[in-house]
């Protein structure tokens, strides 16, 4: 059997919506509707996941925090020497076309993939690249289901760790993502909806495609970040709590202090803020989305909508 069961909840999840069947994705310069959209069989991201990416999302007519994510896009493309080939304002411009052309000015999600382009053959060795990036982005009209918000999440803590920076470095959006799709795999196998992944020395670090938090009284804990995703909204979400007078703590804590929380989230660019109800087949607190999570999320509503 080589698929898994789809998940009903997921913090990647999300509402269908038809206008998606005609959306328009930018390859290279040019336009092609969503079943013409292709790259090279030869393509450095086909062949090797080689390449950088990041997901933005349009409300009420502004990209959440554009400037954050170009800097991630642009340091992890320097950091494996790859030129993207367009400038800062250039892809500004072009991502904002993107939305222009599908009509979108709010409710909307995208991913910017580039690659370091086509290869003369498929192999690991970038000098074999033929120059140019390939630069790909796809929009579409994107909401979270309101499910995922009102049940929560349930996650499976996973065999699988969040690697170390000299291994795998965390804060580079690469398009490999191997690890973590073994995590997930886990994770909705054993009837989960996410995987909880520790960092290699036992301690909480993050989820396979999320950054997580507990409620412990009214503090509120995450990682310490050495071995988790750079997360834009996980900043958000400690700066806005730490901003309203709240304790936010960045250390390590174990899965049993985790069996003790009174209340859990996940946070991501799509979702925002999505409870967590159940962490390897326990409820966490009462098994219902909590209040101070709730508070968090509206402090971040305020957020994007200034």
């Amino acid at each position: 059997m080589n698929a898994v069961a789809a998940s009903n909840t997921s913090s990647q999840g999300y509402m269908a919506d038809p206008r998606n069947d005609n959306v328009l994705i930018y390859v290279n310069g040019e336009y092609f509707k969503r079943d013409e959209a292709k790259v090279s069989v030869f393509d450095a991201g086909f062949v090797l996941g080689d390449g950088v990416w990041e997901g933005v999302r349009l409300v009420n007519g502004k990209v959440i925090a554009l400037d954050e994510h170009l800097d991630r896009l642009y340091e992890g493309a320097n950091s494996i020497q790859l030129d993207i080939g367009m400038t800062r304002e250039e892809l500004t411009t072009t991502l904002w076309q993107v939305f222009e052309k599908n009509g979108m000015t709010d409710g909307a999600h995208a991913r910017l993939m580039i690659t370091r382009g086509k290869k003369k053959t498929p192999n690991q060795d970038p000098r074999f690249a033929m120059g140019q990036a390939t630069v790909v982005i796809v929009a579409e009209f994107k909401l979270p289901k309101p499910e995922s918000k009102s049940k929560g999440l349930s996650l499976l803590t996973s065999a699988v760790r969040c690697s170390t920076p000299d291994v795998f470095d965390l804060r580079l959006n690469s398009h490999s993502r191997l690890n973590f799709i073994h995590a997930l795999i886990q994770a909705i196998n054993a009837g989960a909806d996410e995987a909880l992944m520790l960092d290699p020395h036992g301690f909480v670090a993050s989820c396979n495609s999320t950054n997580f938090f507990i409620v412990r009284g009214e503090e509120l804990w995450t990682s310490t970040g050495r071995f988790n995703f750079n997360g834009i909204t996980r900043k958000k979400v400690i700066k806005l709590y730490a901003e309203a007078g709240y304790v936010v703590r960045q250390h390590d804590f174990t899965l049993a202090e985790v069996y003790g929380a009174s209340e859990a989230f996940v946070t991501g660019t799509l979702g925002g803020i999505t409870p967590v109800t159940r962490i390897d087949g326990r409820p966490v607190g009462d098994g219902k989305p909590g209040p101070i999570t709730q508070r968090i999320a509206d402090l971040y509503a305020e957020f994007i909508a200034r």
